[in-house]
């Protein structure tokens, strides 16, 4: 699939985040899920950026980069995210081991921060005997510190980090998203009231529903998906997406990011909208993932990081946080991803109008102004309340 809108390093990277998305999708199950894949993928691009040998060959068929061009396109990335109005994107390591300068260099917009027990790592190996038996506790909290680094990249809405830090770790990186916007035309509050929904499992029930008619050319139709763009106010695209009865979010989210030539078009003048108000909030433990998907040699002691640091680190966790927030106002969203790394108007009258009602398991897709880079894509399964 071509989009074509940038140089072309950006469509390449665009190409390879949008694989990604695709492929993870496949192992994230049917149940309720938020996951970003720009996260996923900016975060494992600084890691790429460092990685070497098979282990870079094993990310770079993940992430279609390594080396220097991991680190190039991780700021082109990084830069084209920022620029999306309504956005924030922060991306930060803290080591307990020497970076090497050139990785810093390699990663311009990365902050980069210290472990407090990397001191330990400064001290005289006859002094550092006698730290053997020091409690982690009388460090200062470094957890309380990243925490409060992740409330303010997402403006509060995750209020912690995904995996609670045991003083272990000699490198932690975190790359945060936030995303606040309004729709262009907002849901009339008086019209959401509780309709069918009928969840994966076959239960249905009344849920919260929105509702508002909306212009034919926010809606089409890729194969049997059927996808709603809700313009905003702000740079971002946020699509909804809904399947047949009983297909799955690999069979449907996809079609979000498809491009104009597999669109066909509704055929109707308007449509009426249905579509449940909702909160997703999950943490996703990636790592399992991230094997399936082909990287191994990362994961285990003997990976190739020498970009990084002369230590020999290999990624021991890989996690993410993320929620989306739909009502009548707008859109709210949010994910930090943690890699730890260790030794409108009224309508005419006499129209065609199709009613589209997301009233059983449906995703929503953000992306960027383009439309291209998956920021953020979720899957709601249960019924919401």
């Amino acid at each position: 699939m071509t989009h074509g809108s940038g140089t072309p390093e950006a469509d390449a990277a665009a190409d390879a985040i949008r694989t990604l998305a695709a492929r993870w999708l496949s192992r994230l199950g049917d149940d309720d899920f938020v996951v970003s894949p720009v996260g996923l993928w900016l975060a494992l691009g600084v890691v790429a950026a460092g990685a070497r040998g098979r282990t870079g060959e094993e990310l770079r068929g993940l992430l279609g980069v390594e080396g220097e061009e991991a680190g190039a396109a991780v700021t082109l990335v990084g830069r084209r995210v920022a620029g999306t109005d309504g956005v924030d994107v922060a991306t930060g390591v803290w080591s307990a081991l020497p970076v090497l300068d050139t990785f810093r260099q390699r990663v311009p917009g990365v902050r980069f921060g210290v472990l407090p027990w990397a001191v330990l790592f400064a001290l005289p190996d006859e002094v550092l005997g006698a730290t053997d038996d020091m409690s982690m506790g009388e460090l200062p909290d470094l957890q309380e510190e990243l925490d409060g680094w992740v409330r303010g990249a997402t403006r509060g809405r995750i209020t912690r980090l995904p995996l609670e830090l045991d003083g272990s770790e000699d490198l932690v990186l975190l790359n945060a998203l936030a995303l606040r916007a309004s729709w262009l035309s907002a849901f009339p509050g008086h019209l959401t009231r509780d309709l069918p929904f009928t969840d994966g499992y076959g239960d249905t029930r009344p849920v919260p529903t929105m509702r508002k008619r909306i212009p034919a050319g926010w809606v089409w139709y890729v194969d049997r998906v059927c996808v709603v763009e809700l313009p905003c106010e702000e740079g971002v695209r946020v699509r909804f997406v809904l399947g047949a009865e009983g297909d799955g979010p690999a069979d449907v989210l996809p079609a979000a990011w498809a491009g104009t030539g597999a669109r066909r078009p509704l055929v109707a003048d308007s449509a009426d909208l249905g579509l449940p108000r909702f909160t997703l909030r999950t943490t996703t433990d990636a790592l399992e993932h991230l094997a399936a998907l082909g990287v191994g040699r990362a994961l285990r002691p003997g990976a190739e990081f020498p970009g990084i640091s002369d230590a020999d680190l290999y990624i021991a966790k890989v996690a993410q946080s993320a929620m989306i927030d739909v009502a009548e106002e707008g859109v709210e969203a949010a994910a930090v991803t943690q890699v730890t790394m260790t030794r409108g108007a009224a309508p005419p009258r006499h129209e065609v109008v199709e009613r589209i009602a997301f009233d059983r398991p449906f995703g929503v897709v953000v992306l960027d102004e383009e439309g291209e880079l998956p920021l953020f894509t979720g899957w709601r399964s249960s019924a919401p309340v």
